[in-house]
């Protein structure tokens, strides 16, 4: 079966801009609030000391609006392409699985390595929340957090394959997940911990702004998984089909 891999790029962008959207939606309607509650605080805590803040670069109402959007649906689209040529990849090498259910189980694994994971490690903080002084030093570590989530999730992929003649499906893909878990926890401890959020910094604030961040990342996955599975299905089954008649022995004469 020959898929064209810019077919499923196409795709996969198209279907990321339009996860991006219900993902947008949660950014603003969950994330905003305690982004604006954090602002104040830290409004709040200069003038206690007598200093001023910072002139704005961009409104605080542009921010939270175009700045908004474009930030979302631009990330949405690249991680669409992206997820595309990696599900390009996977299709028929991780199991039998039809073009919607391959898409589904690809997002539910990019949201657990690229959304879950290094959140657990390194939660997400509103503005006022850290030393802005340490933001490089969090940085690097958030994104290497990252990539070793997703080499350990590449990893037990391939021992799960790897196991199943032996052990079966199931019980290798337990056996995987087990190893992943480890190598994970193993990770989280390797790495520093990141700890500077103020003592008097309202819990409620800080709450708040990490369910959203989380929450954004499960609605972009999940809604990218239902959107790409339908857009794949579209492209692979009529092509399937026409292999499949194309390999049927003709009718004896």
């Amino acid at each position: 079966m020959n898929i064209s891999v810019g077919s499923l790029l196409g795709r996969g962008m198209l279907a990321g801009l339009l996860a991006g959207l219900p993902a947008l939606a949660v950014a603003y309607l969950l994330g905003e609030g305690p982004i604006d509650s954090a602002i104040a605080y830290e409004d709040g805590h200069l003038a206690a000391h007598g200093m001023g803040g910072e002139e704005e670069l961009v409104s605080r109402a542009l921010q939270s609006t175009a700045g908004l959007a474009t930030g979302v649906l631009v990330t949405a689209v690249a991680l669409g392409g992206i997820a595309a040529l990696v599900y390009a990849f996977a299709l028929g090498r991780i199991g039998r699985f039809g073009p919607r259910a391959t898409a589904l189980l690809l997002s539910g694994a990019a949201f657990t390595a690229i959304g879950l994971v290094p959140f657990l490690k390194y939660p997400a903080n509103p503005p006022a929340a850290n030393d802005a002084e340490t933001i490089n030093t969090r940085t690097a570590l958030f994104f290497l957090m990252v990539a070793l989530s997703i080499l350990l999730a590449v990893a037990a992929t391939i021992l799960g394959r790897r196991l199943a003649p032996r052990l079966g499906n199931w019980n290798a893909t337990l056996a995987a997940g087990l190893a992943f878990v480890v190598a994970v926890g193993v990770a989280y401890a390797a790495l520093p911990a990141v700890s500077e959020t103020p003592e008097d910094f309202p819990a409620t604030v800080l709450w708040q702004f990490r369910v959203a961040s989380l929450a954004i990342q499960l609605t972009l996955w999940a809604s990218f998984g239902l959107v790409f599975g339908h857009f794949a299905e579209r492209l692979i089954n009529p092509v399937a089909r026409a292999v499949r008649a194309t390999e049927q022995p003709a009718p004896a004469a």
